[in-house]
């Protein structure tokens, strides 16, 4: 059986991302990707060129993901990852909170964090305390107690902030601590392994 018809099986003749049963094809997921079905998504033309032109991204489209980062294949909860945290650092609120959500295996988050579409690695200026490259969906440790303005609670040292948010601005986070959503300044945090 080809891998394409593996994945029109896996997929019930249908985008493995939003559903359409029209106009289908492979993707191989970077960065590495082989000729398996473990390591390809079937997707549809709209999907594939958003992918391959992130600046043509249509938030709208991509709330199907809300469905596709549930199903039990890890390539596609990959890729619902890597767009999602996309969207989320262009401002979709929605996004972040999906990617929240999520659960990943370690070996599967480093693969989606590992390279974008396009295959180049991805580069961040954030940095933490100890100068460790910080990425979209990284847990990060407080290192100093943080009175939150406007929220009337102090965030304590060695509170644990999980999938992050890498904002415009390389010396800012955004995390969600106590069950708000705040913004943290790099120096004052380091890295979670």
């Amino acid at each position: 059986m080809s891998l394409e018809q593996t994945l029109m099986q896996r997929g019930d003749s249908a985008c493995e991302l939003c559903g359409e049963s029209s106009n289908l094809d492979v993707y191989k997921v970077p960065p590495t990707p082989d000729d398996s079905a473990e390591q390809a998504v079937l997707v549809c033309d709209t999907c594939l060129s958003q992918i391959e032109a992130p600046e043509t991204m249509d938030a709208n489209h991509w709330r199907c993901l809300n469905d596709a980062m549930w199903k039990p294949v890890d390539v596609i909860q990959v890729m619902s990852w890597r767009l999602l945290s996309r969207l989320s650092t262009q401002g979709e609120s929605w996004a972040t909170d999906l990617v929240e959500m999520m659960y990943l295996e370690d070996d599967s988050l480093e693969w989606a964090k590992s390279t974008e579409s396009d295959g180049e690695a991805v580069t961040s200026d954030h940095k933490d305390s100890n100068g460790t490259t910080l990425l979209d969906g990284d847990s990060v440790t407080l290192i100093k107690d943080l009175e939150v303005k406007g929220a009337n609670f102090t965030a304590k040292r060695g509170t644990m902030v999980k999938n992050i948010s890498l904002t415009d601005n390389p010396e800012q986070i955004e995390g969600r601590v106590n069950g708000t959503r705040i913004v943290l300044l790099t120096k004052f945090l380091k890295k979670s392994n």
